[in-house]
């Protein structure tokens, strides 16, 4: 064997954990790279290197995104960290991403078997079977045993379960019937095959028990990791009925496990607010429970096998025949304030209550003699209704049912909260009511543990940590940033007092929105991840019931304000809110097939209530954050879903209020529309090397190189889907801020870097520094074309594209302007952490009355880029 020699690259990078696993735990995540600095061929030689101990672990590897010359622009890589391995001696602190000669060979791999009916992955540990059609996910576990070569199973009949309620209003009378509904697959896709990590990805609909109807389409992926007994679950279902009759009362997953030896051995769990509900179907607590007793019911609820002897220990035997044998147990999270647990000894008896509490942890577990099942659920209670229910404990056979949506609360209503549009009154988009959930969906997300004997209560409350927060590795903020990771955006730096006055006030605005998120409780299944639009300042509330003034819907994208702050920062609490925003604006707020496909919903009371579908709110620039630093195929999948969603507005024309029917198949603006889908494009382009896509982008620049003024005309079009091709509609039709405020500059500038086109450069620079020009040097400019101050609203919205120009062209009169909006802006005037008052609505309550999401997002966002364009430029003292 030849040695193994580091090869001398821009490597090692530095990477470290966003949160430490505290279990065994399968690990993915992505690095970026320069332009250049990695071949395809070089990804296989990846490794972990960890200088403390010498060691290289082998990597599964992967590529995400190339750049347009072939090298890779995203990596992605999947590594198995486990007790007491290389990774765990190793220093986190200097684990490093390096490449090695020969690559490192992985001593732990993972098999898969395809057979006509089922995908067999074989971990070393587990051996799940997955169905690939009909009924039924997954057709069981077996855990490997030394002692019996077929192993023991842990579970099985793993199935998707559906109530649906049907609601019929007649003359003052109403009539409910349920209906239960299983998962039917239709389809399944083996993604990866090892060695660290398997994917298989599952399509299908949910199937009436009763009758032939079929509803609810699910995407459903499972994933296995080498060694290791957990299983993650990655689960999306689409809603795609009338939400006048058809609600959903209960959405979920079960599982039967196996039930052996006695009562007393068989074991029940619940996560609860910091500890666990712990019990059994036959607990040894009589009132007799008293001495060696006492102790062996302490061992019971810790979770260990207890014996008897059949005849020193035969009087308190009869005491536990004699006792009640509870078969039953449930909790609800019914909101995110409250959970209840009840048990009940059979069907047909009164559930009793247990417990309750504030917050459960979103684990379950249910085992007996030769293993068990828990599962987690991540942000049980954020995502309410939640629930987990355990039953027929006493059988041979429970089953463990996690519901995403409890049943016993009340049914899904989705339908809107009016039955008219209220345009001028409430900032509604369009007169047309288009308030359809119809092509909506939501994913949520488990992690299951085969285990081979009950988890004593520090275990299980390991696993509930990493069900509710999985483990992530990252770079750091100082190499996202040297790879020019996303396009423009600084680093932290306080070195000056004007600059650090400015680091303030960007962490000011975050701490305030983390704080309100649980101020203000914007949790729930449908709302979980968004925030609200703008602030009613007399009743002391965010504009809940104010049409367009509710849910924020991605407007002015703080999705992105979001991950930058996460990209220069590291931190894994802005992590996670931007990882909510993503997961609730890619679903709930997108439609993924129907009449609107690929467009999203305008920011409304309910998420997908507003009349405007526009291209802007699904856009892949929104969601690429995320799965470039995790590798999450879901989110993969919606991106790659809106790569056409141009053809969508053939049938909803964006401009249909102010432009009539022509010659043109639609009208676009070109932004936020055509930026919308130049992102989608350019996403497809250097995920695929679909070259198609870069040509439509390329087509569509020559159009706009084409016009009069070149992106300053317009900015509507005529549009044609077919051949990407804007004809211009002259020069002076349409107000500009919305171009430049909806993620255009930021997917601009990813593609002035991906196409290296100095013309595309020079009029991104020639906009943004006649953005913020005095009337009458635009007049001179344009000689008189564009005309009207409202063309060019709220300044605090070019600031991105602004201090591009004045980077771009050098200019300091442009610079200058810059830093002026974004001082004399109220946030660049204020530290919301100082400006707060406490007022008393239903409770006591911090409130900012001036507050709205819009220049939040965008005040912070477009500082931090101006931050890197021309920091240089930013006056000395900005108070």
């Amino acid at each position: 064997m030849k040695e193994m020699v580091v090869v001398p690259t821009a490597l090692p990078i530095g990477l470290h954990w966003l949160k430490k696993p505290a279990i065994d735990v399968g690990v993915t995540w992505g690095v970026p790279w320069k332009k250049g600095a990695l071949g395809r061929e070089s990804l296989k030689n990846l490794c972990l290197s960890m200088p403390k101990n010498e060691k290289h672990v082998p990597l599964q590897s992967w590529p995400a995104a190339f750049w347009p010359d072939g090298s890779i622009k995203w990596s992605t890589h999947s590594v198995v960290n486990k007790k007491n391995s290389d990774i765990q001696q190793g220093s986190l602190a200097t684990m490093t991403i390096n490449q090695v000669t020969p690559a490192t060979e992985v001593t732990e791999r993972l098999t898969v078997q395809e057979t006509e009916e089922a995908f067999i992955i074989d971990t070393g540990v587990i051996i799940c079977t997955v169905n690939k059609q009909g009924k039924g996910l997954i057709r069981s576990i077996v855990r490997r045993n030394p002692a019996d070569t077929e192993g023991t199973e842990v579970c099985s009949n793993g199935e998707l379960v559906c109530i649906r309620e049907q609601r019929d209003e007649g003359a003052g009378t109403l009539s409910i019937r349920e209906e239960r509904f299983t998962g039917r697959t239709l389809s399944a896709i083996l993604e990866q095959d090892g060695p660290v990590r398997a994917v298989v990805k599952l399509d299908g609909l949910h199937q009436a028990s009763h009758s032939a109807r079929e509803w609810l389409p699910y995407t459903l992926r499972l994933y296995f990791y080498a060694g290791l007994e957990s299983i993650r679950l990655v689960h999306t279902f689409h809603y795609d009925s009338n939400p006048q009759q058809d609600f959903i009362k209960g959405l979920g997953i079960e599982f039967t496990v196996p039930m052996r030896g006695p009562l007393y051995n068989r074991h029940v769990r619940f996560a609860g607010d910091s500890g666990l509900f712990s019990e059994s179907p036959k607990t040894l607590h009589t009132r007799r429970t008293k001495g060696k007793y006492r102790d062996l019911f302490l061992d019971q609820v810790a979770g260990c096998a207890v014996k008897f002897n059949p005849e020193e220990d035969a009087y308190f035997l009869n005491l536990l025949d004699d006792s009640a044998t509870w078969g039953s147990f449930r909790l609800v999270q019914d909101s995110s304030e409250h959970y209840g647990i009840w048990k009940r000894t059979e069907d047909g008896c009164a559930w009793i209550k247990a417990a309750e509490g504030r917050r459960a942890g979103g684990l379950g577990y249910v085992g007996a003699e030769g293993g068990g099942l828990a599962v987690g659920m991540k942000n049980f209670w954020r995502k309410h209704p939640a629930g987990m229910e355990i039953g027929s404990t006493a059988t041979d056979a429970a089953a463990l049912t996690v519901w995403f949506w409890s049943p016993d609360a009340a049914a899904m209503d989705l339908r809107h909260y009016d039955t008219k549009t209220h345009v001028e009154s409430s900032y509604e988009g369009a007169e047309e009511l288009r308030a359809t959930p119809f092509g909506i969906a939501n994913t949520s997300e488990l992690t299951f543990w085969c285990t081979a004997q009950t988890p004593g209560p520090e275990l299980l409350q390991r696993m509930q940590a990493e069900a509710e927060e999985p483990s992530l590795l990252v770079c750091e903020p100082t190499y996202y940033h040297e790879a020019g990771a996303f396009g423009f955006w600084s680093l932290p730096d306080r070195s000056t007092p004007a600059k650090a006055y400015l680091e303030e006030r960007l962490d000011g605005i975050i701490s305030f929105y983390k704080e309100e998120i649980e101020q203000r409780k914007w949790y729930g299944f449908w709302d979980y991840g968004d925030f609200m639009h703008s602030y009613d300042p007399v009743r002391h509330v965010w504009n809940y019931d104010l049409g367009g003034c509710a849910w924020q819907n991605s407007e002015l994208v703080p999705n992105m304000w979001l991950w930058v702050t996460f990209l220069r920062s590291g931190r894994a609490d802005v992590f996670r809110m931007a990882e909510a925003m993503t997961r609730h604006t890619s679903e709930v707020d997108v439609y993924h097939f129907g009449e609107y496909a690929g467009l999203g919903s305008r920011h409304n009371v309910i998420h997908w209530g507003c009349g405007c579908k526009e291209a802007r709110i699904a856009m892949a620039g929104l969601h690429r954050y995320y799965y470039y630093l995790t590798g999450d195929e879901r989110v993969g999948d919606i991106m790659d879903s809106v790569k056409d969603a141009d053809y969508s507005t053939v049938t909803l024309d964006p401009m249909r209020a102010y432009f009539p029917k022509d010659e043109f198949p639609t009208h676009v603006r070109v932004g936020p529309d055509w930026a919308a889908f130049s992102s989608n494009w350019m996403t497809r382009w250097e995920r695929f090397e679909d070259t198609a896509y870069r040509d439509k982008i390329i087509t569509g620049m020559d159009c706009i190189k084409r016009a009069n003024l070149r992106l300053l005309s317009g900015p509507t079009y005529g549009y044609d889907p077919a051949t990407g091709l804007l004809s211009g509609m002259g020069d002076d039709n349409w107000g500009r801020h919305l171009a430049i405020s909806m993620g255009g500059p930021q997917v601009w500038f990813e593609l002035a870097a991906m196409l290296e086109d100095p013309d595309w450069e020079d009029m991104l620079a020639e906009f943004g520094v006649f953005y913020n020009l005095p009337k009458e040097e635009k007049d001179a400019f344009t000689g008189g074309l564009i005309s009207g101050k409202l063309r060019f609203e709220h300044p605090v919205l070019s600031v991105a594209i602004a201090a591009y120009g004045a980077y771009y062209r050098k200019d300091p009169a442009t610079a200058e302007r810059c830093w002026s909006i974004l001082l004399e802006n109220p946030f660049g005037c204020v530290n919301l952490q100082e400006e707060a008052d406490q007022v008393t609505y239903m409770t006591e309550l911090n409130e900012i009355d001036w507050m709205n999401t819009n220049e939040a997002s965008q005040w912070s966002l477009n500082t931090i880029i101006a931050l890197e364009l021309i920091g240089s430029a930013l006056p000395e003292r900005a108070n």
